[in-house]
Formats: C-alpha cells, structure tokens, sequence
C-alpha cells in the first residue's frame, strides 16, 4: 500500500492493470473468432464432401440406397477409422438406421441424433463417438426417384484436427500477447519517467531551494507545472520582501530606541563624573538593561524571521575562523590556544548573522573560562549540524547547568558580562529547531554542544 502513493506506481499499476484486461479480453475474443473460423471452414469442408455422397448415390432394384465407393475422391472413406464417414439412413419414424455406410466406420455405425431435418435443410451436429472422440455431423434428407422411403444423408468428421489448430493458434496468440503485454509495460514505464521527468526536476529544485544553493525555482516546465512554479516563486518573492521590510522595520526601531538610550548613558555618565549620586546609577543601570533587552528581542525576531526563510545557506567553516581570529585578539594577553577543525563542505540552514551570535557567545565564554586551549570541532549528522567548543577550565557543576542558562544567569561575577550570552544561544538555537547542551568532560573543562538545522 505505501508503494501505490507513489504516483509514478499507480500510473504503471492503472497502465498494467487496464492493458492486462484488455489483452485478456481480446484474446478470448480473437480465440473464439478463429475458432468459429476455422469451424465454419470444417463444415463447408463437411459440405462438399456431403454434396458428393448424395451426387454419387443410386437406388437399386429394391429401391434401396446403394454407391460405388470407388467414385469418392476421399481415401478416407475406405480407411477404418480414419477420422472421416458416411452413413445412409432411412427418414421418418419407421426409417431404418444404417442402411448404406462407409467401409471407413467398419463395424460400427453412426447414431443419428432424433431430429430430423426438413427436404433440402441441413443440420450440423456435435456428437461423441464410441471411443470417446468429439464428432461433427452434418446431414440432409434425400428423397430420390424410386426408393422406398426418403433418405437420410450423413457425413461425420472427427474434430480432432480442429481442435489442435485453434490450440495451436491460442498457444502462439498467448504467447504474442505476453510479449505485447512486456512491450506495453516497457512502453508505459518509459512514458511514466519521461512525463514525471519535469516534476522530479521540480522537487530536485525545491531540494536545492530548501538547502540554500538557490534563492527561486530555477528553468522552464511543461505548460501544466509552469503556473505552479511561477506561483511558488512569486510567494517566494513576496515572502522576502515581507520578511526585508518586518527586518528594516525592527532595524529602525532599534535604532530609535538606542539613540535616546545612548544619550541618557551619557548624560548618566556626567551626572556621575561631576556629583555621584543614587539617580545616576539607577540611570546608568537601566539603560544597561534595556539595551541588553534590546539586543536580545532583536537576536529572537531575526532567527525567527530567518527559520521562515527558504533557501539560507551559510558556510559553516568561514564563520568559526573568522571569529577564532577574533578571539584570539582579544584574548591575546592570556596566550591561548584556540583550534578549529571545521570540513569546508559543512553549512548552516540559517542567518550568518545569527551563527556568528551563537558561536561567538560559546567562544567567548569558552575563552574565558579556559586555563590554556580551545577547540571548535563540528560534523553533519544526517540533516543535523552539530558543533562541540570545548575548553580546558574549572567547566560548570552539574547542578548549575540549568541555572548558567537563564536569562541574566551568571556563574562568575568576576568577569564582566550581562549573563544573557548562553539563554541567547539556547534561544536562538530552539528558534531554528536545534538545541544546546553542556556537559562536563574529565579531568576538566566544559564542552558546549550546539546542534542546529544543516544545509
């Protein structure tokens, strides 16, 4: 059953089924026609050989039937049992059975089905004969000048060569119409790949399309897919747009808010400069705050607007190094050793503005953390990108996993930080459908475990 949702099997299942019927039907036919054929032939046989015994029948003094068998054309009437007779009757209730026979039914003689045809009317028989064999009769009454009764004319053939030519035709026409019913199948296997050829196009297409190689369906279709195609790409389209403005929309929000923000900062700033006081650390504190509430719904409608989007595609490898050069700039004066193992064939079903924000958090809190090395390791697993950064630091109790990853969660108050680094990751992780996770790994260190979507 799962097989006939497959289009391209129940178009060949229909095909085979319907022309399977029909050559079924048509050999049963084309069968009994030659049958009938070659039937209707046996009896005109029949009939000339019948027309022959009546034009060589005479009557006797006695006004019997009586014939010369030397005037037949036929061998076959002299030879016993060879397949071919003749036998006079009597006609009429009181006629006698056998009165002039062939020599080729030797001792035996023909029983004479009770109807009995008209002056001039023949009448065709099936019968079996004393061995069993299927027998064809026609047969004619006679009244000739000077017998004593009217005469009942027969000729009877076996069927026995009939029926080994009609099963000599149904053997070859069996075996013709298996060889028309493969080509039938080759024939509709074929037409059903080339007529499905442009919808396995299309869904090649749309793979590309939802693995970030193409941003719209791409080549021309037959006139019945076209229209879907050119939908399909116009709701792209409109989808973007839609999408580029909800961004340029959020862009200049953010920008509005952070302007007034920046100012009151400032201001804070030089009201603590010239005369510290309780209003201008709150000031201070808050636009903190807001800002961090800022980037964080900026970071969640970017990655959700981006999940929306088919068709992103970022290279996985360009990303980590850029940002492991970075790291190792501004973590320069500690000496570490950072390391990437990233395969230039792995990518991102996603932003690269929001990878970047992942996988920065994660080393910059690696990097913190670490005593001498970090390391970014990543391999595709199925449609599963999962990407380990590991340290070598003190890593995070157990117990304290859960809380590390809240919002504004901190475990170490000493270095600087706002505490939204990893619930940003998660966030933006759990957007796209992935997950993060972290776990510890002997004798120290932390191992960071983002999986997101791959392209």
């Amino acid at each position: 059953m799962e097989q006939l949702r497959s289009l391209k099997h129940r178009l060949l299942a229909l095909t085979l089924v319907m022309a399977g019927l029909t050559l079924v039907v048509s050999g049963v036919v084309l069968s009994a026609l030659f049958r009938e054929h070659v039937r209707q032939q046996f009896i005109d046989r029949m009939n000339a050989d019948l027309e022959q015994v009546m034009a060589r029948l005479e009557v006797d003094a006695r006004g019997l039937p009586a014939l010369d068998a030397a005037r037949l054309s036929d061998p076959r009437w002299t030879r016993p049992h060879s397949g071919l007779y003749w036998q006079v009757d009597g006609a009429g209730p009181q006629g006698v059975a056998g009165l002039l026979r062939s020599r080729s039914l030797w001792d035996e003689q023909i029983d004479a089905p009770h109807d009995m045809p008209d002056n001039g009317e023949a009448h065709v028989h099936e019968l079996v004969g004393h061995r069993g064999e299927a027998l064809l009769l026609i047969e004619r009454t006679l009244r000739a000048e000077g017998a004593t009764v009217p005469w009942r004319v027969m000729v009877v053939a076996e069927m026995g060569p009939l029926e080994q030519a009609v099963a000599r035709f149904n053997t070859v026409l069996a075996w013709s119409l298996l060889v028309l019913l493969t080509l039938l199948a080759a024939g509709a296997l074929l037409q059903v790949r080339v007529g499905l050829a442009p919808l396995e196009r299309l869904r090649l297409a749309l793979s590309d399309l939802r693995q970030g190689r193409t941003q719209r369906l791409e080549g021309r279709y037959p006139e019945e897919v076209q229209p879907l195609v050119d939908d399909l790409n116009g709701l792209l389209s409109r989808h973007a747009e839609g999408l580029q403005r909800a961004r340029a929309q959020a862009g200049n929000l953010a920008h509005a808010l952070k302007t007034p923000l920046t100012i009151l900062a400032q201001g804070a700033a030089q009201a603590a400069a010239s005369s510290p006081n309780e209003l201008s650390t709150l000031v201070a504190d808050q636009v903190q705050v807001a800002r961090r509430h800022i980037d964080w719904h900026l970071a969640r409608s970017r990655a959700a607007a981006a999940q929306a989007t088919v068709g992103l595609c970022t290279p996985l490898q360009p990303v980590v190094e850029g940002l492991v050069r970075v790291m190792r700039k501004v973590h320069a004066e500690r000496g570490l050793t950072l390391a990437a193992d990233i395969d230039a064939q792995l990518a991102f079903a996603g932003e690269s503005q929001d990878l970047q924000e992942m996988l920065g958090n994660l080393l910059d809190n690696a990097c913190k953390a670490a005593r001498t090395q970090v390391r970014v390791s990543a391999v595709r697993d199925g449609m599963a990108l999962r990407i380990w950064v590991e340290d070598d630091g003190p890593g995070i109790p157990e117990g304290q996993v859960a809380h590390a990853l809240l919002r504004g969660g901190r475990l170490d108050e000493s270095t600087p930080g706002s505490g939204l680094g990893l619930a940003i990751v998660q966030e933006l992780a759990t957007l796209y459908g992935g997950t993060l996770a972290l776990s510890q790994h002997p004798p120290s260190g932390l191992t960071a475990v983002l999986t997101l979507p791959a392209a």
